[in-house]
């Protein structure tokens, strides 16, 4: 087993320094040359559609009298969809639009028409605009609502917006064709290592079903939480759920029955399958800490709020004990299938590197009669190949390149023995090789959260992969997984590092954003990359168009209030949003010839200066906008953020680099200067940013306006 390799980290020596802070155009198959038409002239979709050909024409302007007409069909959830899209536009446009039921639709309208032919299967559809309305043609709801994903992309970015703009609502006039190629997409979100309060997940839900996303993996158990009730065994919340990655002391850090089954309706709304993990061999702690007898001395551990993993098993040892995790395991999946009307149960099966091969079969026969007898389809790391597993079992495949680079060679990784093993048996893979698909990688060492043990994933990795050929050689060739046998594709967003700083252990839970701050900046743009791979034919597989059709997208994130990451390879556009997010990317900020600069083996806390213009990393500023219209600056050599020392609100108040937080003390308003450049004013003191002189050195404050030239910042 390879204990440090998917959550990374074999940080045993860091471990009493956690516990003891704990307790603190036409498109078909390829798309056309950028510069054949105006980028603004042609509908940027993502994921690209199978076939799409751009028309000329005004399209069609959406009024507040425009009706949504679903015609009639045996499909119950197809109305919904019309409910959806209505409520869908209704705060950037401020329309209630009417939505009606009927067998003949009307003019000047958007038509929803879930009676498609069954060639276009459950999530095909077909959309034409025109300057006469819309209609959007399924074979049922799911495929509408796939549809109308597509429909929201044809409208202005400004439409993600949750207050009133001003429009127009035009629908670029476009036809389209289009199906997914595979039929499995997800996004795993680790809610055991940093829970996710209820709204913050629903607010991810929605942001996934965006790109088409259809599956919902929950990683709702693991070393350092349970989240998920289980009535019988109430322990398991009470201890087990007190903990997080960095915190201990929580009552409420959980799923109730009644939340859980929220959460799983609120996704079926957006046609999106939840598949709950619980987490076992390894990754066991929380339950080790609930209940007495899982543990070889029948007592419990401590509940645990460090950082490493591969630091737990059930015990396996002997029939008695093993009779404890069957019951065990029987009680909580019963309880957790029976909340799930979803296929599948996942059962873990990763870094359980104690385990004998006698004690990891024990559980898989044991977890899989539980899944089974409840008659849903087994799930699990790759690993759990290595035992007798049912036929039909999905495998999730997260190695990488290295493991493919031992294929067909004397030394073939045990996860390549594995991945044999389960293609034996029958099984199918959803592939998320962690070089790639692994969203709490870094993208690169300015990046604030996250791990690097599989290297960084700039958006172009994230991108560059087929499933195909990820269990192939590394020439593309033997892939020991068929191609009928892939299921699908799944990026994987592990929390276990969600705080800013996170090279080091955290000192101070200031260091933790919100969970979907976090969740945002490493999810997007990477999800949409990871979606086009799972829903697009790979023959359309592009970056160099893909990250122009990306572009127009940052400008719709901004405008919902998504605080994405914006990469530095992509032509980002503005326009749309709070802010535009005009300035987005890596930007130099001089007064005159200085440069704004952090001094020289500058650490956090250190006070910046301006310094003459050269263009080094130390003079470079990643700018990201927030959503509120402002941006942080993150510095290309250290990662760390323009600040005002201690949040002052007080004029003179040194301007520091900081380790990343995103609050307001870190947040500048870009504002166009009478006499050119830019002022950057705090969006916590009105301050601005303001240099002491025009000599080398000079020190770096917030001061009141002034129309000085020392406060007029030209973004190069």
């Amino acid at each position: 087993m390879r204990s440090s390799r998917r959550r990374g980290r074999n940080l045993a020596a860091l471990t009493a320094l956690a516990l003891a802070f704990a307790a603190l155009v036409p498109v078909t198959a390829s798309a056309a040359p950028a510069a054949a038409v105006e980028a603004a002239a042609v509908p940027s979709v993502v994921p690209q559609p199978v076939s799409q050909t751009n028309l000329t024409g005004s399209g069609f302007t959406l009024t507040a009298q425009t009706p949504v007409n679903v015609i009639s069909s045996s499909d119950p959830d197809a109305a919904g969809v019309g409910a959806y899209l209505a409520g869908l536009l209704a705060p950037a446009t401020g329309y209630t639009l009417p939505v009606t039921t009927t067998s003949q639709p009307t003019a000047q309208a958007i038509v929803l028409n879930p009676n498609g032919p069954s060639s276009l299967g459950a999530e095909g559809y077909t959309l034409n605009s025109t300057s006469t309305g819309v209609t959007l043609t399924a074979y049922g709801a799911q495929g509408l609502f796939r549809g109308v994903q597509t429909l929201r992309q044809l409208l202005p970015a400004a439409i993600e917006s949750t207050t009133a703009k001003p429009g127009p609502w035009t629908v670029a006039p476009v036809q389209i064709s289009d199906n997914p190629r595979y039929s499995y997409r997800g996004v795993m979100v680790d809610v055991a290592r940093r829970y996710f309060p209820m709204a913050q997940l629903k607010r991810y839900i929605d942001q996934a079903a965006t790109y088409k996303i259809n599956t919902l993996h929950l990683h709702l158990t693991d070393d350092q939480g349970w989240r998920i009730a289980i009535g019988a065994i109430p322990s398991l919340t009470t201890i087990g759920a007190s903990t997080q990655s960095g915190f201990t002391g929580g009552t409420t850090w959980y799923y109730t029955a009644a939340e859980y089954q929220e959460i799983v309706a609120y996704a079926k709304s957006r046609f999106m399958t939840v598949v709950p993990e619980i987490d076992g061999p390894g990754h066991t702690s929380a339950a080790l800490a609930s209940v007495a007898n899982l543990n070889c001395n029948n007592n419990t551990i401590s509940p645990y709020s460090g950082f490493d993993v591969g630091i737990s098993l059930y015990c396996l040892s002997d029939a008695q004990h093993i009779s404890n995790v069957s019951s065990f395991l029987t009680t909580v999946i019963d309880t957790v299938a029976a909340m799930t009307p979803g296929p599948y149960v996942h059962l873990g099966g990763d870094e359980t590197p104690a385990a004998t091969p006698t004690q990891y079969a024990a559980y898989v026969s044991a977890a899989t009669s539980a899944a089974t007898a409840r008659g849903k389809t087994v799930m699990g790391w790759h690993q759990l190949g290595q035992s007798t597993i049912p036929a039909n079992s999905i495998m999730q495949w997260w190695g990488d390149s290295d493991d493919r680079s031992s294929i067909g060679t004397s030394n073939e990784t045990e996860d390549i023995q594995f991945v044999r093993n389960a293609v034996q048996q029958n099984a199918k893979f959803v592939m998320s090789p962690s070089d790639h698909a692994y969203l709490d990688m870094k993208y690169d060492s300015t990046t604030p959260y996250g791990l690097s043990w599989q290297g960084y994933v700039p958006l172009s990795k994230a991108y560059d992969w087929d499933p195909t050929t990820s269990t192939a050689k590394l020439n593309g060739t033997g892939s020991l997984v068929p191609a009928d046998k892939i299921a699908g594709v799944e990026a994987a967003l592990w929390a276990d590092r969600a705080y800013a700083g996170s090279n080091q252990l955290p000192t101070s839970t200031s260091q933790f954003p919100e969970p979907y701050v976090y969740a945002e900046h490493m999810t997007y743009p990477r999800l949409p990359a990871i979606a086009e791979i799972g829903w697009s034919p790979q023959s359309t597989h592009n970056y160099t168009d893909f990250s122009r059709r990306l572009a127009t997208h940052g400008p719709r994130w901004t405008a919902a209030g998504i605080n994405y990451y914006a990469a530095p390879d992509v032509p980002w556009t503005s326009g749309g949003g709070t802010g535009g997010g005009a300035h987005n990317g890596v930007h130099t900020l001089a007064t005159g010839t200085q440069a704004l600069t952090v001094p020289k083996h500058g650490n956090n806390g250190a006070q910046l200066t301006t310094t003459a213009l050269t263009g080094s990393n130390s003079q470079k500023w990643t700018f990201t906008e927030q959503s509120d219209g402002s941006y942080t600056l993150a510095n290309v050599s250290t990662g760390l953020c323009v600040d005002v020392n201690a949040g002052s609100m007080s004029a003179g108040a040194a301007i520091i680099q900081w380790t990343c937080t995103g609050t307001t003390n870190q947040r500048w308003n870009v504002t166009a200067a009478t006499g050119g450049g830019h002022t950057l004013t705090s969006v916590k003191s009105g301050l601005v940013i303001t240099t002491a002189s025009t000599g080398n050195n000079a020190l770096v404050t917030q001061q009141p306006s002034s129309g000085s030239a020392l406060q007029r910042w030209t973004i190069g």
